[in-house]
């Protein structure tokens, strides 16, 4: 075997997790669609009834602009900020694994896209490792209108409850 040339193997090894790598991070970043559906829902809008009339109060009710009833609730999940070191630990660590295949020009093209990769990665770790959980709950106003509020707590409400906007973000029972 001569000295200083890079088994093909190697760079095939090399390309593969490279590959991997960035499809995980697609994944994880959720560039990649995947077909998981939660408990509870019934479709990507949830169980949300249109055309359906705003409810009636009394004749002798006095109006309220921002009083109507629960359409819908459903949980998302938000993705947390990164900070940055997930991107800089991943760099640092696919540009050591890069540098470890190939010799020359090979192993400076591999230094420097496993470098990339893993800064993707890393940060796309970090912001899954910070996701967390919230509620976007479908309110139907009185005047028939929608209005869509995220919620950090899961809401003591049920669809069909009869709520209020209070600040423009906060719900409570009317």
């Amino acid at each position: 075997m001569e000295q200083g040339k890079t088994h093909p193997i190697l760079i095939a090894a090399g390309v593969a997790v490279l590959l991997f790598s960035l499809l995980g991070a697609a994944a994880l970043t959720g560039l990649v669609p995947s077909a998981n559906t939660r408990p509870g829902e019934a479709g990507a809008m949830g169980p949300m009834a249109q055309g359906r009339p705003a409810p009636s109060r009394g004749i002798f009710a006095a109006p309220c602009a921002t009083c109507g009833v629960v359409d819908a609730i459903r949980s998302v999940e938000v993705k947390g900020k990164t900070s940055g070191l997930g991107a800089v630990a991943g760099g640092v660590a696919g540009g050591l694994l890069g540098n470890q295949i190939g010799h020359g020009n090979t192993r400076t093209v591999m230094t420097v896209g496993g470098a990339a990769g893993g800064a993707f990665a890393g940060d796309a770790i970090e912001g899954q490792m910070k996701k967390r959980l919230a509620w976007q709950v479908t309110v139907r106003l009185e005047d028939g209108s929608l209005r869509t509020l995220s919620q950090n707590a899961q809401p003591p409400f049920a669809v069909g409850d009869r709520v209020r906007i209070v600040d423009g973000s906060h719900l409570e029972r009317a």
